[in-house]
């Protein structure tokens, strides 16, 4: 697997490259060698964030930590990432490398999600709007995303609330 380690508002020691690249390598089993990862380490006040993403085969696996300490949320980022492949195991061993999931003996064992459940369905009629009246209608409605016809190029789009407190738009083509 090629790793790409990006920081951001702070220095990358040789420490912190050696440390992520040793825990990247636990990720190997289930990749092959054209799986791209690219981890983000970054300080913000007190906190360090890492979010690890892999782009294998139109497939996107990703997490994001936040601690006190980098080294902490390197190791929870991996094993959280991990912990969503080995959940999803059966939907992704036609996906993954062969024998990813042979001799899963030295982990924990996860209850594997093997359903879906869709337990309620709503139709609704998206009506035209800006991006901005619909980051309006989201916050009343108090949710987290926002489906709405942008007004400004007549398809259908997606406005959402970010961690950072920021908003973010999907424009489906």
């Amino acid at each position: 697997m090629k790793t790409i380690i990006v920081s951001r508002k702070m220095e990358l020691t040789e420490g912190i490259k050696s440390h992520v690249e040793k825990k990247i390598k636990k990720l190997d089993k289930f990749f092959k060698e054209d799986a791209n990862a690219t981890v983000t380490l970054s300080t913000q006040k007190d906190n360090q964030k890492a979010e690890l993403t892999i782009t294998y085969e139109g497939m996107l696996y990703r997490a994001e930590v936040v601690t006190e300490d980098l080294y902490k949320s390197i190791d929870r980022v991996v094993e959280l990432l991990e912990r969503q492949i080995r959940k999803q195991k059966t939907k992704l061993e036609k996906r993954l490398k062969t024998g990813a999931f042979v001799a899963d003996t030295d982990m924990e064992p996860i209850e594997e999600e093997k359903e879906f459940n869709i337990v309620k369905t709503k139709t609704y009629s998206a009506k035209p709007m800006s991006p901005s009246e619909a980051i309006l209608q989201m916050n009343l409605l108090g949710h987290g995303f926002y489906i709405f016809e942008d007004s400004q190029n007549g398809g259908t789009s997606v406005v959402y609330k970010r961690n950072d407190g920021d908003y973010g738009l999907i424009e489906i083509k």
